[in-house]
């Protein structure tokens, strides 16, 4: 198999010639899916799947906005005849593959392979807490009762107890947690509902499928575990298909890390005083140590409220009120475990609430570096996120080594409004990545439409530990000197100067009169973002500004404005699928460069520098370039789709890496008139462009 960008020119065979057909003129698709158009680099893209998945080697792939993608490696996954996983990003992109692109794509072909798709157990419902959580008055609000009443009316006729089913849950909801289980709480075979377990009944389905849509989580958890000899979650693969990929490092070395937070904590509190119903006797026992560690939790938060929202353990141990409530939490945990431990043969939640304790308290000492007591026996790898829910339970001998945790790690903490959360994330997950890849002994293909930088693949294959992988980039098949136009606004300050949001809303209110409204704007801070919202208020656009309501609230309400302007910060790079005229015009007011307060970040940079790298163009201007073409990605979705795209950042044409960032852009003519950006939106120049 050759490598390198010219497989775009490979003469296909096989499995090859067959999905180039199938995708072709007069194919299987073009004769059964409405609206479909044969695309050459779709073709060539499927192909170079379908040549990884036969030879079972690597191909890393970007394909540009529009090419198909997931009808790309779709149609060899389903021709195959080879078991095949294919993982995405997040939850809502699982459901959309599996719900609406995977079932066309499966009759047009006339494939009658078994499907499945599953998820973590936290999106699935468990019946012993939903019957925990009836009699527990923990419900602080009325629209929270209301929707309790509507699960429990759901689970008496739900098939697959997949929450998405129940379109009025919030992803944030503070029901999900009592209706669903975790790892940690989890009673396994000895729950009274075993036989009816959602979840046991998702992974028996997978297991028996040919193919099983997952998401990036899973993915991880599972190669994990094989790794380990555990029973694997997902089916011994032949082909894995990564879409998304270029997420995947970020996640794995979330995944590989271990944390602690504060609401894993009080639920534990909370859960063993409600398993104390099953047990005489117990409730007087747990009541008090149950109390001083939801205490215990609120004190450590307050202390931490003078410090940074992101920092260092250095950082926070260095505050002495901080590290005695560190202790004091310790402390009770110790007499949380003591007082629960007689108590854990009597029920098998008491039993589960005993073991947990241990796991946290193990995990306390190791973000701190303190020995493990003589009670904390390890209940876990070490290897997994505390609120991680996909993965089934098992145990390691404390002399036993671990061999996923990376060498080099950071610990660090994060705050929210109510929370906190005691991290530590691996700084290289290419060592684990590549382990499991090879192990699988599978066909591999990542693919995204944001992985190169520049032309080149370098940066992202050294992350996912893929050597000399086979490369392709598959060129969008949009008309970008018809359909865009960038225009970079001149005279703007530097983006450090106090102003500068003031002067970009100045220099985009002529783009927004010229377009009608019907823009996303895209800010590097949530500062920037409430500023920039201020100086807009008033104006002839109804205003969507992110933290003002649920984000697809928000995106439902600006696709049905019509002339709305949607306001978003770095979460909102990516999910923004927004075709047709609602949206005409993207703004990026700066370079998505990496916040330098991030203590995961600043240590990476710190061990490239070690190692003998430079920081800045190793890694520092790949990652904000990947994330730039993320927020480029959402102006154009279709073939009829027109619009300009505003980028403000001055360095773009004062600093020599500018270029970089323009060299990675699709190829749309560039502009710093606007008055060529009022032309693109008369309707004389659209029909000539037309």
């Amino acid at each position: 198999m050759s490598t390198g960008d010219d497989a775009l020119g490979a003469e296909p065979d096989g499995l090859a010639l067959a999905t180039r057909a199938a995708l072709g003129e007069g194919g299987a698709l073009a004769g059964r899916i409405p609206g479909f158009v044969p695309r050459p680099s779709q073709q060539a893209l499927s192909a170079a799947i379908a040549e990884a998945f036969e030879g079972r080697g690597t191909l890393l792939a970007e394909a540009g906005t529009g090419t198909g993608k997931t009808f790309a490696y779709l149609v060899p996954a389903l021709l195959s005849g080879l078991k095949t996983i294919v993982s995405t990003g997040t939850r809502a992109l699982q459901d959309q593959l599996y719900h609406r692109d995977l079932p066309r794509v499966r009759d047009a072909l006339g494939a009658g392979l078994r499907t499945a798709l599953l998820k973590g157990r936290a999106n699935y419902l468990c019946r012993y807490r939903l019957e925990r959580a009836k009699g527990e008055p923990r419900f602080t609000a009325r629209d929270q009762v209301a929707l309790f009443q509507r699960v429990m009316a759901w689970s008496g006729r739900t098939r697959m107890g997949d929450l998405a089913e129940l379109e009025a849950m919030p992803d944030d909801s503070p029901l999900i947690p009592m209706v669903t289980s975790t790892v940690d709480n989890c009673l396994g075979s000895e729950c009274p509902f075993w036989s009816e377990c959602f979840v046991v009944q998702a992974r028996q389905r997978a297991q028996s499928a040919d193919l099983v849509v997952v998401n990036h989580h899973l993915l991880l958890a599972d190669l994990a575990l094989k790794q380990e000899g555990f029973g694997e979650i997902l089916p011994g693969a032949q082909a894995f298909v990564v879409d998304e990929a270029h997420q995947l490092p970020e996640l794995a070395a979330q995944f590989f890390g271990e944390g602690l937070s504060a609401r894993p904590l009080v639920e534990l509190a909370r859960d063993a005083l409600g398993e104390c119903r099953q047990v005489d006797g117990a409730l007087a026992v747990v009541q008090g140590p149950a109390r001083e560690l939801e205490q215990a939790v609120r004190a450590l938060r307050a202390d931490l409220e003078a410090l940074p929202a992101r920092g260092t353990r250095e950082r926070l141990l260095d505050e002495p009120a901080v590290a005695a409530a560190l202790d004091r939490l310790a402390a009770v945990l110790g007499d949380f475990a003591a007082a629960v431990a007689p108590l854990a043969e009597a029920a098998p939640g008491l039993d589960a609430c005993h073991a947990r304790t241990l796991e946290f308290s193990a995990r306390l000492g190791r973000w701190r570096e303190l020995e493990p007591g003589p009670d904390e026996r390890a209940t876990g790898s070490g290897a997994f996120s505390a609120d991680d829910s996909s993965v089934p339970e098992f145990s390691r001998r404390e002399d036993e080594p671990d061999p996923l945790a990376p060498s080099d790690d950071v610990r660090w903490y994060e705050l929210s409004p109510r929370g906190f959360r005691l991290q530590r994330t691996p700084l290289d997950v290419s060592g684990p990545l590549r382990s499991h890849r090879e192990q699988s002994r599978a066909g591999w293909v990542f693919t995204s439409a944001t992985l190169a930088v520049g032309g080149g693949f370098g940066h992202i294959a050294t992350r996912l530990g893929l050597d000399a992988p086979r490369t392709l980039l598959a060129p969008s098949p949009f008309d970008w000197n018809a359909q865009a136009l960038c225009y970079l606004p001149p005279r703007l300050p530097q983006p450090a100067a106090r102003d500068y949001t003031a002067a970009l809303v100045e220099a985009v209110l002529p783009v927004l009169h010229a377009s009608g409204g019907r823009a996303f704007l895209l800010f590097a801070s949530h500062r920037a973002l409430r500023e920039a919202a201020a100086l807009l208020r008033g104006g002839p656009w109804p205003l969507f500004v992110q933290g003002e309501g649920p984000r697809h609230v928000l995106l439902q309400r600006f696709r049905e404005s019509g002339n709305g302007v949607l306001l978003g910060a770095a979460s909102f790079r990516e999910g923004v699928d927004v075709a047709g005229d609602a949206l005409s015009v993207v703004v990026i007011d700066k370079l998505p460069f990496a916040a330098p307060d991030d203590p995961v970040f600043e240590a990476r940079l710190q061990a490239i520098r070690r190692a003998g790298g430079n920081p800045f163009p190793d890694e520092q201007l790949p990652q904000a370039v990947i994330a730039l073409k993320q927020g480029v990605g959402r102006l154009i979705r279709s073939e009829r789709d027109r619009g300009v795209l505003v980028l403000c950042d001055p360095r773009l044409t004062g600093k020599g890496y500018g270029r970089v960032f323009l060299d990675s852009m699709p190829p749309f003519p560039v502009t710093r008139d606007v008055a060529d950006v009022q032309a693109f939106f008369t309707p004389a120049f659209a029909e000539a462009a037309g």
